[in-house]
């Protein structure tokens, strides 16, 4: 599809990568976030720099340059690999402990980029698929206990949740098997939509708070408090971020291949170190570590339109997103039973 000089349809599709990757980057900072006991306005505040942080670091990824940026169409977003480790984290050390732990292994993500450029091609799909597996296995406790209504919270389990959450894992599915291309690729975030307006009707949802909140806000670092560093954090984390590496490498060799752009060592390193530079990122805004989101790439080969205009686009709408409570806020608004529907589907996923 030729869209040159058409800035109607590069929003648009800039529009769409952005609805692929909306679940995935909001269901970290929920599922996080209500594990370690947030407010409603922090959780709130979470979700936007969150949505802000993964627009910045898709741009530092599409932007190539000498130093960073692999220059191909791909869009960020937070890594579902460190959501167990981060809730572990964050129960001994907090969120400030989680800050900290990033930002190091963000460091040591730049620091061994080129070591890694040259080793990655050693590491056979077998060993990929196995640690993925083993990343899908760990998260399953976190979305049963969501599918419940959340761990300890009053009437866990009751069947309105139960009905909620299978509700919504038969929507997904049903997507996914009836549908194909974009509505299949947002299967996720429409589930949790019709869930949320189900869970609305059946008295569970009061959007009252949406009317109090204003419609801007400012982003700044360390809103959660200055990072703190802990040797088993950093241990943790960082193995996070190398399992993000071998993960990015998979979408950017298919990206490779779908754009008819071969990569070769340098290209690697320079996506490697933007990876890393998005993880320190993360780190600084309290939000999360950051990596390549595969969903996006369906997209890219569905559409045919391989410009990074349309990235672009995308992360500055992401950026934009988080100035925005009001998008904060409704995200928040979503019961646990929604979530937990659509975080089972994403373990079974993996």
């Amino acid at each position: 599809m030729d869209i040159k000089n058409q800035p109607g349809k590069v929003f648009s599709l800039g529009l769409q990568h952005m609805l692929a990757m909306y679940a995935g980057a909001v269901i970290v900072p929920l599922i996080v976030g209500a594990s370690l006991g947030l407010s409603g306005k922090a959780l709130a505040y979470l979700v936007s720099i969150d949505l802000a942080a993964s627009g910045l670091a898709t741009l530092l990824q599409v932007w190539k340059n000498k130093f960073f940026g692999i220059g191909l169409p791909v869009v960020l977003g937070c890594s579902f690999t460190g959501v167990a480790p981060m809730i572990a984290i964050g129960k001994h050390y907090g969120i400030s402990g989680i800050c900290g732990a990033i930002i190091a292994s963000g460091v040591i993500v730049l620091i061994i980029s080129t070591f890694f450029s040259k080793i990655v091609h050693f590491f056979p799909p077998v060993v990929m698929g196995t640690v993925v597996t083993v990343i899908g296995v760990t998260l399953i406790p976190v979305a049963i206990n969501n599918m419940g209504g959340g761990q300890g919270v009053k009437g866990f389990g009751n069947p309105q949740n139960l009905i909620l959450s299978f509700g919504v894992l038969l929507f997904i599915l049903i997507m996914n098997r009836v549908f194909k291309g974009f509505l299949r690729a947002i299967s996720v975030l429409l589930g949790i939509v019709a869930g949320t307006i189900a869970a609305y009707f059946m008295g569970m949802v009061n959007f009252a708070s949406v009317g109090q909140t204003s419609w801007l806000q400012m982003i700044k670092p360390f809103s959660f408090g200055t990072p703190t560093f802990h040797v088993d954090a950093i241990v943790t984390m960082t193995i996070v971020a190398i399992v993000s590496l071998i993960e990015s490498t998979g979408v950017f060799f298919a990206l490779s291949e779908i754009c008819g752009i071969p990569l070769n060592d340098k290209d690697l390193e320079r996506g490697y170190r933007s990876e890393g530079l998005a993880v320190i990122l993360g780190g600084l805004f309290n939000a999360f570590p950051y990596t390549t989101f595969s969903q996006n790439v369906g997209l890219v080969q569905l559409s045919n339109v391989k410009s990074k205009s349309v990235i672009y686009v995308c992360g500055f709408l992401l950026i934009a997103l988080g100035f925005i409570p009001k998008v904060g806020v409704i995200t928040t608004l979503i019961p646990n039973a929604v979530i937990g529907g659509g975080r089972w589907w994403r373990c079974s996923a993996w």
